[in-house]
């Protein structure tokens, strides 16, 4: 029965992942954790493989499309890629099941799941103010941040959030790079952050797997599920109220890190 529950899981996540975009992570970590027991370290090493597989087929497309913009995901990635091998080292030489590191990473996932409760209520509210086209001897312009440190250093602080907690990837992304990017379509700040995501979970990963971090079973049925939620939220995602899925979706994003918080 748990078997099917697992895949029934993935597929609920997939299905907001489709509808919204807002990052597994914020939803399948606490799911997890609270509902299915597995130990935080477990949860969040399987996720992150489990983001970076569902992420990468999207990626492909949008890659298909021309719509991403490599150069802003090199300079993200250039913060967040050694930010997350740094923070793998650490997690490693004090070892993740470490209960100091346990309370660690609930805790950061708290303050993560909180902020991305922040960052999918913003984008409710404020979405519709973000371009969704531009003229094309505008976008070399569109694509420069005021100085090229600022998308190292926030990519820097999303690699230690994804890396500590999965989350951070998604809604905390997108939210950065509007602000860095303010002239940018929504579409192509989504893709630029889509993209950025699958090395980075990748990354994060496949540390978490060396330090025995991974259940690979659990994996398998979550993808099971996922795949194809994610193909029904996108195929829905047109026909549904954002602001109204996006508004419930920050307030019990919200509870879930209030909740972690406090444990």
């Amino acid at each position: 029965m748990n078997e099917f529950a697992f895949v029934f899981a993935g597929f609920a996540v997939g299905l907001v992942v489709g509808l919204t975009g807002v990052g597994g992570g914020s939803l399948m970590t606490p799911l997890l954790i609270f509902v299915f027991g597995v130990k935080p370290h477990l949860a969040i090493g399987t996720d992150l493989l489990f983001a970076a597989f569902t992420k990468m087929g999207g990626t492909v497309s949008l890659a298909r499309s021309r719509v991403i913009d490599w150069r802003i995901v090199g300079q993200v990635a250039a913060g967040s890629i050694p930010a997350s091998l740094i923070t793998l080292y650490v997690l490693q030489r004090m070892g993740p099941a470490n209960p100091a590191i346990q309370s660690v990473m609930t805790t950061t996932l708290g303050v993560a799941l909180l902020l991305t409760a922040v960052a999918t209520l913003y984008k409710a509210l404020r979405g519709k103010a973000v371009p969704t086209q531009i003229a094309p001897e505008l976008l070399a312009q569109a694509t420069q941040a005021r100085h090229w440190t600022l998308p190292v250093v926030f990519g820097a602080v999303i690699g230690v959030l994804v890396t500590l907690t999965s989350v951070g990837a998604g809604a905390i992304g997108v939210t950065v790079l509007m602000l860095l990017y303010p002239a940018l379509p929504l579409p192509r700040i989504v893709a630029a952050d889509i993209a950025h995501a699958v090395p980075l979970t990748l990354v994060a990963g496949l540390g978490h797997a060396s330090l025995g971090s991974v259940d690979w079973p659990l994996l398998v049925k979550l993808l099971a599920g996922s795949l194809p939620g994610i193909w029904l939220g996108t195929y829905l995602m047109h026909k549904t109220p954002d602001r109204v899925i996006r508004s419930l979706l920050s307030v019990l994003l919200a509870y879930a890190g209030v909740k972690l918080i406090s444990i």
